[in-house]
C-alpha cells in the first residue's frame, strides 16, 4: 500500500528507545495516509482510519480528499446512500463516518463516555423513567426517521415537566441513533433525521460485556495503533473518551513494541508498522477543521507546535488547517460564489519560503479542483501572514 511503507526487521527500535516529536510525526503521518496518498477505496479508508470526524457534512469528503489517490467524494457519497457508511455519534460522545460494520462495533464500546455526557444533564430528567424513555423513543424513530424537535416534543408529551434538551440526549444516549440520508451525501442538502442503526442497516449491535467485550476492545486498541501509533493509554482515552484501558494495553503488550517520548512517556506501537526516517518528506496537506489528526492523542506536540495549538478555532468556530513539513502551519477556507467561481484562501501562520510556498499553492489549486469540480473558474490565494 503506497504511503506505508515498512520499518526493516534490521531496524526494528527497542522498547528503551526514545522517539523525538518529529519521528512520531513521520509515524502518524504515515499511519494517516498523508505522507503519501494511499490507493485505496473510501472504506478501506474508513475501515483503516477507524471512522472519521463528522460533526458537519464536509470534513469526511475533506479528510479522504488529502489521503486518498483518485478519491471521487460521490464514491463516499454512495457508501452512505447504500448503508454501507453512516454518520453517528461514537468515540468522544461526537459525530463520526464510519463503516456500517465499524458502528455495530464501536457504538457499544463508546456507551461509556456516550453515558458520561448524559449524566451532565440528569437534572432535566427528574422523574423520568430511562427505561420506558427507551422504548418509546426507539418505537418512534423506527415508524419513520424523526427529527430531534420532532423527537424531543414526542418525549415531552409523556414528560413535560422535563427539560427538552435533556430528553433528547438521553435517547441519544441510550438507543444508537444514525443520521439518516440525504444527510451527509455530497453535494445534497437535508436535516438530520434519526432512526436506529440496528433498523437501518437491518442488523443488531455487537455484544457488550466490559463493554465491548474483552476481543472487540483489544482489536479496537490495535486498530487505534495502526491509525495513530505509536502512541500512550493515555493518548488512546482521548481519541476514544474512555478511560481505565490500561488492562487492554497489558494484555497485549507481548504483541507490541514500546518506546518513550522525550518526555520519558511509554509508547506502545505495532511491531511492523511503518515508522518512517524524521527526515522523510511530508508534502503540504489541506485538512478539515477537528480532523482525527489533530484530535487522537493527549499531545499534540507531534502535529500542533506549542505556539499554534489554539488557533485552530475562533469562539466557536473551528478552521479548516494545513501542515508544512507534516507540522500545522495555517489555516484555509474555500469558497463558491454564486456566479460559479471557487477561491481557496490560505493564511499561514508564518512566512513560508518560495519552495514551500509554491507546494502550498499547488496542493491547494488541487484541493480546490477536487472540491469544488464543477466551479467555472479556480482561484487560490495567499491571505496576510499571522505571526504567532
Amino acid at each position: 500500500m503506497r504511503g506505508m511503507t515498512k520499518t526493516p526487521s534490521s531496524a526494528k527500535t527497542s522498547a528503551a528507545a526514545t522517539l523525538t516529536p518529529r519521528a512520531l510525526n513521520r509515524a502518524t503521518l504515515a499511519r494517516q495516509l498523508l505522507l503519501r496518498r494511499a490507493e485505496m477505496s473510501a472504506e478501506a479508508a474508513l475501515t483503516h482510519l477507524v471512522g472519521l470526524q463528522a460533526q458537519n457534512v464536509k470534513p469526511p469528503y475533506y479528510a479522504l480528499a488529502a489521503r486518498l489517490a483518485g478519491f471521487d467524494p460521490m464514491e463516499l457519497s454512495r457508501l452512505m446512500s447504500e448503508r454501507a457508511a453512516v454518520r453517528a455519534v461514537t468515540m468522544r460522545s461526537t459525530v463520526h463516518t464510519l463503516t456500517a460494520d465499524d458502528m455495530l462495533t464501536l457504538r457499544p464500546l463508546a456507551q461509556p463516555a456516550i453515558d458520561r455526557e448524559l449524566r451532565m444533564f440528569r437534572g432535566g430528567l427528574t422523574g423520568v423513567d430511562l427505561d420506558r424513555l427507551t422504548a418509546l423513543a426507539r418505537a418512534y424513530v423506527e415508524e419513520e426517521p424523526r427529527t430531534l424537535a420532532q423527537l424531543r416534543a414526542e418525549l415531552l408529551r409523556h414528560w413535560p415537566d422535563a427539560d427538552p434538551q435533556s430528553l433528547g440526549i438521553a435517547a441519544r444516549a441510550r438507543l444508537p441513533l444514525v443520521q439518516v440520508t440525504p444527510r451527509g451525501l455530497w453535494r445534497q442538502s437535508g436535516q438530520v433525521a434519526l432512526t436506529t442503526a440496528e433498523h437501518w442497516l437491518g442488523r443488531p449491535l455487537a455484544e457488550a460485556s466490559t463493554p465491548g467485550g474483552p476481543d472487540a476492545l483489544d482489536d479496537t486498541v490495535l486498530r487505534y495503533l495502526a491509525a495513530f501509533g505509536p502512541a500512550s493509554v493515555k493518548d488512546m482515552h482521548t481519541w476514544a473518551g474512555l478511560t481505565r484501558l490500561r488492562g487492554a494495553f497489558e494484555r497485549l503488550r507481548p504483541r507490541l513494541c514500546t518506546f518513550r517520548d522525550e518526555h520519558g512517556v511509554e509508547l506502545f506501537d505495532l511491531p511492523d508498522a511503518p515508522r518512517p526516517d524524521p527526515d522523510t518528506p511530508a508534502p503540504p496537506r489541506f485538512l478539515p477543521e477537528y480532523d482525527n489528526l489533530l484530535l487522537s492523542h493527549a499531545d499534540r506536540t507531534r502535529v500542533v507546535p506549542d505556539a499554534y495549538k489554539s488557533r485552530t478555532w475562533k469562539g466557536n468556530q473551528p478552521f479548516c488547517v494545513f501542515l508544512v513539513d507534516g507540522f500545522l502551519a495555517g489555516v484555509w477556507r474555500l469558497e463558491e460564489a454564486k456566479d460559479g467561481a471557487a477561491r481557496l484562501t490560505v493564511e499561514p501562520f508564518g512566512t513560508l519560503t518560495k519552495a514551500r510556498r509554491e507546494a502550498v499553492a499547488a496542493e491547494a489549486e488541487r484541493t480546490v479542483r477536487l472540491l469544488a469540480a464543477d466551479a467555472a473558474s479556480y482561484d487560490v490565494g495567499f491571505g496576510a501572514v499571522v505571526d504567532a
